[in-house]
């Protein structure tokens, strides 16, 4: 392989871990603020690749403008959902079986009335910019890729804003850091958990709008990038922002490659392969080896 076809994946790669990070980052949210695994996140990323197919097909919308709007769609959607059905579950500093069982339970509603509105055939977001390639050079930019990055990154950016400059992203972070500190100081720990778990959502319709633009979806669409979001946030350690970036480029890089040893169709393996290694050698994450580090050096 030519050193041109090389830095083509590289590309591809880096284009892929942005797409990767915002479709993880709201499983993040959720788990650091309330401790609980959102399994639930596939039936939001399948609706999400819907929410923004209906708008293109049925009203014209552009699927970029179709993203924008999931965002404040999909967060009343979790406010409601969080309201109604996870605000029952008894609070506690380690995911519970209560809370996987809910939230599978809710994936499973979610993917069968995917099947009764839209059937089980497989549907595609095809626009001018789904062929259209960026020559620069031999180097070759598929122009919906860039796109949809280029959202990512500016939905990410976003976010670390609000983290870092409002209200909102401050008590985040500390209920992340240490709850039940966050409670002494009267940081309002229902609401914080409401608005976290419908930014969570949010997130999730929006990735999924994205990733409708790039993959065809069906009812099942959600399932394989769940397993790919748990890879992503367990590699960056559960609730470690930055985590989520490296993670997401470490899965992006391995599966990208990995079709130089191995056919397509074993993307999924090396999901697992990179699951297990995370879990067994590196249970803390990146984050955590680095925080390790830190505290030797």
């Amino acid at each position: 392989m030519s050193a041109t076809d090389l830095l083509n994946l590289l590309i591809a790669a880096l284009l892929l871990a942005g797409v990767y990070a915002i479709m993880s980052v709201g499983m993040t949210i959720i788990y650091g603020v309330m401790k609980i695994v959102n399994l639930a996140h596939a039936g939001f990323l399948m609706l999400g690749a819907y929410f923004v197919y209906e708008l293109y097909t049925h009203l014209g919308i552009d699927p970029l403008l179709g993203v924008l709007l999931a965002f404040p769609v999909f967060f009343l959607i979790g406010t409601a959902v969080h309201r109604i059905l996870v605000c029952r579950i008894p609070i506690s500093d380690q995911p519970t079986l209560t809370s996987l069982l809910l939230l599978f339970g809710l994936w499973l509603v979610l993917q069968n009335l995917g099947y009764l509105v839209w059937g089980n055939s497989d549907r595609a977001i095809l626009t001018p910019r789904t062929l259209d390639v960026l020559k620069i050079g031999p180097i070759g930019f598929p122009t919906v890729r860039l796109v949809v990055f280029g959202v990512a990154l500016a939905a990410l950016a976003g976010l670390e804003f609000v983290l870092h400059k409002t209200w909102f992203g401050r008590a985040v972070r500390a209920l992340m850091q240490n709850s039940d500190a966050g409670r002494i100081v009267g940081i309002p720990v229902e609401r914080t958990a409401r608005i976290a778990f419908g930014v969570g959502i949010a997130f999730s319709g929006a990735a999924g709008g994205l990733l409708a633009m790039l993959y065809s979806f069906s009812p099942d669409f959600g399932g394989p990038f769940l397993l790919r979001a748990f890879v992503i946030i367990v590699l960056g350690g559960l609730e470690s922002f930055a985590g989520v970036a490296i993670g997401s480029l470490i899965l992006a890089l391995v599966e990208t490659f990995g079709i130089l040893a191995l056919p397509a169709n074993y993307q999924p393996a090396i999901a697992f392969s990179l699951l297990v290694v995370a879990l067994v050698v590196l249970p803390g994450g990146v984050a955590g080896l680095w925080n390790r580090r830190r505290r030797l050096a």
